[in-house]
């Protein structure tokens, strides 16, 4: 039994070779390259090792992807949850693979401690704990035997967002919370394998063909239902469908007290294990019935807070909503570690506006305390590290965070941030693009692609990720017209595809709604430098700034690529000096606003 079977397309083994070999060098056994005999033996024992393998690492390239063999490995291990897929030369992926993340290799050159490998290795190492467990689980039990296994049913299921019965938009925090606690506990299930929130909620608000949805995202099963919450009671409507022949393999309606709806979300996880037939290990149900809080309040008021974090994190009423929300869930419950971490995004949420608040790291630490298992508590305090310029410490952290949890935004946000600052631009970009993907309002991980791919000379590269950064801008607009943060990064976007005009305009509405946003300030005077090279109209942007910068902000903006060019100008020396005469004679420097773009 191998820890990982390689799945390839012979005509890539000498690209595929040194990659093996750093599997190998982790102590892991490999099963790639067989030394047998062509016809049935080969497919027999091809499909032996395929069953007992703990892990698959699929590599796609243009040659692999047209193979049978490679697709028909991909399909089996995904349906079993064992599927790490990477790809070479931009290969197109096969259809029914598209949904799973899939790290991009181009760029490794035969370097173990890449950080696309890296990511690849957690994901593998993951895989390969969670299997030798349920074997050690398992190990004693005579009745278990090879060709037993090998015919357990292994099921995947997207679950899509409830929708909100309660004729109140104001509900639909709840209706999208049942959702993400349900996707949370049936990932848990190594048996099953569980659609991502970011990939479900794109089909929030749509008029969804089931069917279409199961051959978009491979799934054998999708969960759909409603939530209804008014007058202290509960109704959840949810049903289970087969995709194979479109028929319902469970459906419920459950009318309860607002009070009881921990139980009632263990009720529907459990229902679903039961009508798949699931198997739990101990420890699988231990997890799901485990929660961060016993407080229905405090869920309810961390639920708001989560919601408004997810859709408008770029905001300063969103980060002040968030920290209030927080802080009155921990009063509730003083052992609600997620709580404890979204107060702490909300507190750097603050010092980034520029707002003279806490910076978040006793909240962080409070959190860590609670669970030190927590990977969005290690990520929020490595991005709080950076702003104290201790890179060390955040790396140390971010490499615990993405351990913990691969899919992690925060963890991939603040790994974005450690590489733009130690110039590692290849690194921020793959960890940007990652957190871009897992969070639909992050307009900051877009907008630093455009800086990533600008510095790199990619312009392509630059052109793509400023047309993403635009629309993703322009549908907050589309809803918010006078939103800052929407009107800066597509103000960005749009400098960077050459629109100075239409930038402007932006840039100069946006000064009249909010004309001590030093953020805002910041982010057009790279505009102005960088991408329509107006030198002096940069210097007046950035020139009220200096009188408010911190020491941690200074830093940055001194290393910032996008204003290099001005390095050599007096009047920037000039306005640098000051700042720094000014942080000098301060006894406290970071008691003035951080403003961390």
């Amino acid at each position: 039994m191998a820890d990982v079977f390689v799945s390839y397309a012979r005509t890539d083994k000498a690209r595929v070779a040194p990659l093996v070999a750093v599997l190998e060098a982790k102590g892991w056994s490999v099963w790639w390259d067989p030394e047998i005999s062509p016809g049935q033996e080969f497919d027999d024992q091809i499909d032996t090792e395929l069953v007992a393998a703990k892990s698959v690492l699929v590599v796609w390239t243009p040659t692999s992807v047209v193979s049978r063999w490679v697709r028909g490995e991909a399909r089996d291990a995904a349906e079993r949850g064992i599927l790490v897929p990477v790809r070479f030369d931009q290969a197109r992926l096969p259809i029914d693979v598209r949904a799973i993340h899939t790290t991009d290799l181009d760029g490794w050159r035969e370097d173990p401690s890449h950080p696309a490998v890296l990511e690849c290795l957690n994901a593998l190492a993951a895989m390969i704990a969670r299997s030798t467990a349920a074997q050690s689980a398992n190990a004693g039990n005579a009745s278990t035997t090879p060709s037993k296994a090998k015919a357990s049913p292994r099921y995947s299921i997207c679950v899509l967002p409830f929708t909100n019965m309660s004729g109140d938009p104001e509900q639909e925090y709840f209706s999208d919370g049942i959702t993400e606690d349900i996707i949370t506990d049936l990932s848990k299930i190594s048996s099953l394998r569980t659609i991502s929130r970011n990939s479900t909620f794109m089909y929030k608000g749509k008029n969804v063909d089931v069917p279409k949805v199961a051959r978009e995202l491979k799934v054998t099963h999708v969960l759909e239902g409603s939530v209804r919450k008014a007058g202290g009671r509960v109704r959840i409507s949810a049903q289970l469908v087969d995709c194979e022949d479109n028929g319902h393999v469970w459906a419920e309606r459950y009318d309860r007290d607002a009070s009881h709806i921990f139980e009632l979300q263990d009720e529907i996880s459990q229902a679903i294990v039961k009508a798949l037939k699931l198997q739990l290990l101990p420890e699988e149900k231990k997890a799901i019935e485990r929660r961060g809080t016993d407080s229905v309040e405090a869920h309810d008021l961390y639920l708001m807070a989560r919601q408004t974090y997810v859709n408008n994190q770029e905001d300063l009423r969103s980060a002040q909503a968030i920290v209030r929300l927080c802080t009155r869930a921990t009063e509730i419950d003083p052992n609600y570690a997620q709580a404890w971490a979204l107060m702490a995004m909300g507190y750097r949420s603050l010092r980034e506006w520029g707002v003279q608040s806490d910076d978040g790291m006793a909240a962080s630490e409070r959190a860590l305390a609670i669970n030190p298992d927590l990977a969005e508590a290690h990520a929020v305090k490595a991005y709080i590290l950076l702003t104290k310029d201790d890179t060390d410490g955040a790396a140390a952290e971010i490499d615990v965070a993405l351990k913990l949890d691969p899919e992690s935004y925060e963890a991939n946000r603040s790994a974005g941030r450690l590489s733009y600052l130690l110039h590692n631009y290849e690194s921020a970009i793959h960890r940007y693009e990652k957190a871009a993907s897992l969070m639909e309002a992050d307009l900051n991980s877009a907008g630093m692609l455009i800086a990533c791919y600008k510095v790199l000379g990619n312009e392509a590269g630059m052109r793509k990720s400023s047309e993403f950064a635009l629309k993703r801008a322009e549908s907050i607009l589309a809803r918010d017209q006078n939103n800052s943060s929407a009107l800066v990064y597509s103000a960005y976007a749009l400098a960077a595809l050459g629109e100075g005009e239409r930038a402007k305009t932006r840039m100069n509405r946006a000064i009249v709604i909010d004309p001590d946003n030093w953020d805002m300030r910041y982010n057009f005077a790279c505009a102005l430098n960088c991408h329509l090279k107006e030198k002096q109209a940069a210097l007046d942007m950035l020139k009220p700034l200096f009188g408010e910068i911190t020491a941690s902000f200074l830093r940055y903006l001194k290393a910032d690529p996008d204003l290099e060019s001005l390095h050599n100008d007096p009047h920037y020396q000039a306005m640098v000096a000051a700042a720094e005469a000014r942080l000098a004679s301060s006894k406290n420097p970071e008691s003035s606003a951080n403003n961390n773009p």
